[in-house]
Formats: structure tokens, C-alpha cells, sequence
């Protein structure tokens, strides 16, 4: 089974239901796959001979999805492209992961011509097509007419999925069928529903992130998907009371968010069952707060890109013990593994860890990539023997429940999305000021972690903090910019010379407890 195969179901189920909504726009599942069929006869057309991948640069919109699944009807993988992250960030991913084709929303053709001329200057060629309206010098699904594509072509690859880099070389993450369509089918086990029962999913974070696949199973029940362009707290809310919403995903930051909005029993929020929270650690005194507040309806979800988003699950019944909110310890943890893979605790022994004893979390299973596009070495050191070294370290308790209490790799989530230390760190080091960094992730109540940079400067000479950030934005993007800068007169370093990240994180976090 194809992953477009998932959609194709919810249409011959529900032919004239509505498919998505967003606003004012609505489009049937009829209208949906005609629209996809286009697409899909278009990058036939444009595609045809060659090898790569498929990219829609563009807000969350109806369109922009159904470009995605004309992609996949094409039978060509998709390369997920955040359109917050900067053009040359853009650029670099496309010249990475063999990015041959690009939709793109109009409002963002300043960035495309930014793009196109820093993909012309490396000699990449990459064809851009408008997806909401006629443009000179693009061609523009509006103005295509064919679609006479009786059957979807299907590719072992479904998507690209970058980890995130600039200078930092990013890895591509293999999403193969048979890991996106486990993906499916765990969530349509997970997220049960009665017979013929009304269901409707909430897409407020980026569809190029978790919200977008989490929309398929949605559709392969003939549901509508209603879809926001931003995670706008008062947005959502009234979402779920316009639209009757059932489902959606969020990260901590954007639930803490609707927590503060003072009005929130005002909305009738009787629809939601389940409120998927996940993609960075969320605070347990929130998550009793959440509890309070929208019912039993929160379910956690752990994953990585890896493991495409399935490696445990806490319920929303698991939340709760005799009634009321379970205690801290339980809704510390990240639930049970997942149904579709197993899962071991590896001990400094490498050897599977008892019940309590910590170790770092590996898992296999058909949601489990079967590696890094075009990085044998990558591949080798993180999936030995069929099992994926997640980088996280944890335990099991006796009941089976899973704990992550550090992380093995240096990855920082913020709001839900990854920042690696060297992409930042390499940025900063290029700046006049800057001798030396070490760039860390600190516990936040709001964001998961913050991204923080300490900071050796030349010459032991004060810098601008404000001037450093506002540049570091330009070349980063918000998402991966430092919080904040902590300036110190020598790094902590180990014997050979090597700036221990750990070690300045503990004399930021020493200082700011002593202020």
C-alpha cells in the first residue's frame, strides 16, 4: 500500500464530504483529487527523466497540501521546505537532497528569486511553478488543465526529511512507504473512533512538520482537515468551536499559549478528543493545568524523525488515575512503546538495561528509516544491527512506561523543532567579535529548552549583544537564533583544548541562579 493510497480511501468514501477547509475555501474530496490528479500530471511533465525530489515552499493552505499529495500520486518523494528558514538555508537543503521542483506560494516570490539566484550561482537547477495564481516567467497549476492520471505512480521513497543545518551539513531522513504507511496505521489504532463518528483534524503547526502527516489518517476516514496558517492561540480555539474540531497537534509552547488566554471556557470545546502534545519536553505543572482545562483529551506522542513520530504513547485515559490527574511521576514519562516497534534500553555494557536502570533508547520496527540520504557513514554509525540509537538516553519502569531523563546527542527542541549546536555555532564564530562559542539548550518552561550561546569574545573585548542576535536572525532565522548571549572570559575546555558545551551550560545556568 501507497501512502497516497491512505487519501484516494477517504474519497471513495466520502466523495462530496468536505476533504479541508480553511476560512472561506473548501474543497470536496472530488475536488481535492481532481486537483491532485493536475498536479500530478504536471510533475510528470516537468519531472520526466529525472532523479530528485519534489519540494512546496509555502504557508500552511489547502493547496499547498494537495501539491504535496500530487507529489506523491507523481510517484516523486517530497522535501519538506519550512518557509520561515532563510533562502541560502532553502538553497542549501535543495542542493543537498536533489531538489529538482519547487511549488510555491506567491506572497513568498521575493524569497524565490533570492533563491533562484543563489541556486544559479552554484549551478543547480531547480524548476519553480506557482501554486495559487498566474506569474510571469512561472508556470502555475492554475493555468493546468490535464488530469487524466487514472492511477498513482508510486516510489519506495515518500519524503526527504531534513534535520535542520546550515553550515551545520544537515542530514535527510529516508521516509520510505513502508515507514509513512506504519506511521497510518499506528495513529488509526491509536485515535480510536466509533463507527461513522464525525472527524475532523486541526492542522495549526506547519504542515511541513508533524501536523502534515498527521492529517492523512484523518482523510483515510473520509474527515476534514481544517487548517490554519499559524498557530495563533485565538485562532485555534475558535477552530475547534467553528469547525467541531476532534484532533489536532500542538507543541508545549503553543498549549501554554492557549493556557494564558483568559476566556478559554468561553469556547465550546465539548468536540475535542484528542489533543496530541509532543516534538519537546512540556512541563508536568502545565500538563495538570491542561489537564484541568480541555479534559481528558491530552495524549502525548514520542518520536523522531527516525522513527517517524511512533516510539511511545500516553494515552489520554493514562493521564489520569482514579479521577483526577496522575501523579507527577506518571505524567513525567512519554508513555508505552508504540505498538509497531520494540524497544530496548542499552546500558554503557551494551547490554539491555533492567527495569529502572538507564541506558540509551533503541528501537526498530517498519516506522524506522533505513538510513540518511546519500550518508553511508551517518547511517552506519546510527542504525546498527537493525536497531536506531535514538541519541536519548532513558529507562523503563516496571509498568513498562518510558522516561527520557538526557539527551546523548546534542540536539536542542524549542518549540518543537530542532536547533543543532554547530549550525549556530558556526554562524557565530565567523563574526569579528566572537574568539570562540559553545551553544546550548536550557530548560524552559515556555519553549522545552531556549537556545542560548556563551560566548569567549576577541580580545576579551564586550560586544553588542543586540547587534549579534538581530545578525544572527539574518542568517539563521528566528527558530535557531540565541535567546540570549552570555558573555565569559574563557570557555570551559578539556584537556585537549575542546569547549565542553555541557560544562558552559551549568556556569550560565550557576550565574543566573546567583542574579
Amino acid at each position: 500500500m501507497a501512502l497516497i493510497d491512505f487519501f484516494d480511501r477517504g474519497w471513495r468514501r466520502n466523495r462530496d464530504g468536505l476533504a479541508y477547509v480553511m476560512g472561506q475555501e473548501a474543497w470536496t474530496f472530488e475536488e481535492a483529487r481532481i486537483y491532485t490528479c493536475r498536479v500530478a500530471v504536471g510533475v510528470r511533465r516537468l519531472a520526466h527523466g529525472m532523479e530528485g525530489t519534489a519540494a512546496v515552499l509555502a504557508p500552511n493552505s489547502p493547496a499547498a497540501w494537495m501539491c504535496v499529495l500530487g507529489i506523491w500520486r507523481a510517484g516523486l518523494a517530497w522535501l519538506p521546505l519550512n518557509p520561515g528558514y532563510p533562502p541560502k538555508v532553502l538553497a542549501d537543503h535543495l542542493r543537498r537532497f536533489d531538489g529538482r521542483l519547487v511549488f510555491f506560494d506567491s506572497r513568498l516570490l521575493n524569497e524565490v528569486m533570492e533563491l533562484q539566484a543563489d541556486l544559479s550561482r552554484h549551478g543547480s537547477k531547480v524548476k519553480f511553478v506557482c501554486l495559487d495564481e498566474p506569474i510571469e516567467s512561472f508556470e502555475s497549476v492554475t493555468d493546468w488543465s490535464d488530469t487524466s492520471c487514472a492511477e498513482a505512480e508510486t516510489n519506495s521513497i515518500v519524503a526527504i526529511m531534513p534535520t535542520g543545518g546550515t553550515t551545520g551539513r544537515p542530514k535527510g531522513v529516508v521516509v520510505t512507504q513502508q515507514n509513512a504507511t506504519a506511521f497510518v496505521s499506528h495513529v488509526l489504532a491509536e485515535f480510536t473512533y466509533k463507527a461513522d463518528e464525525k472527524i475532523v483534524n486541526l492542522a495549526a503547526a506547519p504542515l511541513t512538520h508533524t501536523a502534515g502527516m498527521l492529517s492523512i489518517p484523518a482523510s483515510a476516514r473520509g474527515g476534514t482537515v481544517a487548517m490554519l496558517e499559524r498557530a495563533d492561540p485565538r485562532a485555534i480555539l475558535k477552530a475547534i468551536e467553528t469547525y467541531g474540531v476532534t484532533e489536532t497537534f500542538l507543541p508545549p509552547t503553543v498549549i501554554y499559549r492557549l493556557l494564558e488566554q483568559g476566556d478559554v471556557s468561553q469556547y465550546d470545546l465539548a468536540s475535542l478528543k484528542y489533543l496530541l502534545y509532543g516534538a519537546a519536553p512540556m512541563s508536568t505543572a502545565k500538563l495538570k493545568q491542561a489537564l484541568t482545562v480541555f479534559g481528558p483529551v491530552m495524549m502525548e506522542g514520542y518520536g523522531q524523525t527516525e522513527a517517524f513520530a511512533s516510539i511511545a504513547v500516553l494515552r489520554p485515559e493514562e493521564h489520569f488515575l482514579n479521577g483526577s490527574p496522575a501523579p507527577d511521576t506518571r505524567l513525567k514519562s512519554c508513555g508505552r512503546p508504540s505498538t509497531y516497534i520494540d524497544l530496548r534500553i542499552i546500558n554503557e555494557a551494551g547490554e539491555t538495561a533492567e527495569p529502572g536502570e538507564t541506558g540509551e533508547i533503541c528501537v526498530r520496527g517498519d516506522v524506522v528509516t533505513p538510513g540518511y540520504y546519500k550518508d553511508p557513514e551517518q547511517t552506519a554509525a546510527t542504525i546498527i544491527d537493525g536497531w536506531l540509537h535514538t541519541g536519548d538516553v532513558g529507562h523503563l519502569d516496571e509498568a513498562g512506561y518510558l522516561y527520557i531523563t538526557d539527551r546523548k546527542k546534542d540536539v536542542i527542541i524549542t518549540g518543537g523543532l530542532n536547533v543543532y549546536p554547530a549550525e549556530v555555532e558556526q554562524v557565530l564564530w565567523s563574526h569579528p567579535g566572537v574568539a570562540d562559542c559553545a551553544v546550548v539548550g536550557i530548560p524552559d518552561d515556555d519553549w522545552g529548552e531556549r537556545v542560548v550561546a556563551v560566548i569567549e569574545t576577541t580580545d576579551g573585548q564586550p560586544i553588542d549583544n543586540a547587534e549579534v542576535l538581530a545578525w544572527c536572525r539574518s542568517e539563521l532565522g528566528a527558530v535557531k537564533t540565541p535567546k540570549e548571549l552570555f558573555q565569559v572570559d574563557s570557555l570551559p575546555r578539556s584537556p585537549n583544548g575542546k569547549v565542553m558545551r555541557r560544562e558552559a551550560a551549568l556556569l550560565f545556568r550557576e550565574t543566573q541562579r546567583r542574579q
